[in-house]
């Protein structure tokens, strides 16, 4: 960057608070796959406001990354959900301007998830809700939870919507970590899953992020909306097309900063709804902050990516 600071706003940014640690731990070691756990359960506010100053990112918004709060106990998920959305938002009152929050919801429990979504941008002003890709056999387009995605577009909510390993694929290929692959397809299953069920074309006042630059969704792009298009359910549900509908979606770019992955999304979305994410601290912070520094944007490009494309999702961090 030609001003040497970015300020960027880090929408792919995950957070550990001590309960979550604490009551989670196992099933964090079991979905991670870096090997190196210590990143996860050393993570603190002030380490990763120290490699956020490093590295040229003015605010992260928080999130629970996979395996997320829900493991099949609704009385488990409530309290977990509200104890780490409690946590986030004292370090966004602890640090102002430098975090902002996602918050979690167990999505599998319709009743709770309104709750949740009442207490969190009501009461704590989360920036927006974070769920995830799967979970067990359902995807988001699953009619089971369409009253949350109808209040998100009653609130004209964000929602983040991190990948995670679905029930089904995991294990399928011995000696490699279902996260490397499995990832990025069932981000693609979400993205499909909401097009082809008409939760976009229901709701489109939510503004929704996907990660990794929309995982393999945009290599298949064209076979999705062509087969949206013909099939009597999809058709109905999403008339605009699928690639109409992708292309108003926000992608960030962690771990994505890299000519095939920026060629697949720029061929499909425009540069407005492009983000920087970085995944931290699960992929260090300083590895997709240096591919976006390194890949040759333009100046007006590198800072939409940055920071400007995010302030028209969040106005409070303009000042």
């Amino acid at each position: 960057m030609a001003d040497g600071n970015p300020r960027r706003i880090d929408v792919h940014h995950h957070m550990f608070p001590p309960t979550y640690k604490t009551r989670a731990g196992d099933r964090i070691r079991a979905s991670a796959s870096i090997g190196d756990y210590s990143p996860l359960f050393d993570w603190t506010p002030e380490r990763a406001l120290a490699l956020m100053d490093k590295y040229g990112v003015a605010t992260g918004i928080a999130s629970i990354s996979t395996p997320g709060i829900w493991f099949g106990d609704a009385a488990e998920a409530r309290s977990l959900a509200r104890e780490c959305n409690e946590f986030a938002a004292g370090m966004v009152r602890d640090h102002p301007g430098r975090f902002g929050l996602f918050a979690a919801i167990p999505l599998p429990d319709q009743d709770a998830s309104l709750r949740e979504i009442e207490y969190s941008l009501d009461t704590l002003k989360a920036d927006g809700i974070g769920i995830l890709t799967s979970y067990g056999d359902k995807w988001p387009g699953d009619p089971a939870f369409a009253p949350v995605f109808d209040e998100l577009h009653r609130r004209k909510a964000v929602v983040f919507v991190h990948p995670t390993v679905p029930v089904c694929c995991r294990g399928i290929i011995p000696g490699i970590p279902p996260a490397i692959t499995e990832f990025v397809f069932d981000t693609t299953r979400a993205i499909t899953s909401l097009v082809v069920n008409g939760t976009f074309a229901r709701c489109p006042d939510i503004r929704f992020i996907f990660c990794h630059a929309g995982g393999t969704v945009m290599p298949i792009a064209n076979r999705i909306n062509g087969w949206s298009k013909r099939g009597p359910v999809a058709a109905k549900n999403g008339p605009q097309g699928a690639i109409e509908t992708m292309r108003r979606l926000y992608y960030d770019i962690a771990t994505s900063a890299n000519p095939g992955a920026i060629a697949a999304l720029r061929a499909v979305v425009p540069l407005s709804q492009i983000l920087f994410g970085s995944d931290n601290p699960f992929v260090p912070l300083d590895f997709t902050a240096q591919s976006m520094d390194a890949f040759g944007f333009s100046e007006a490009d590198a800072r939409a990516i940055n920071r400007e494309n995010a302030l028209r999702l969040f106005p409070r961090l303009r000042d």
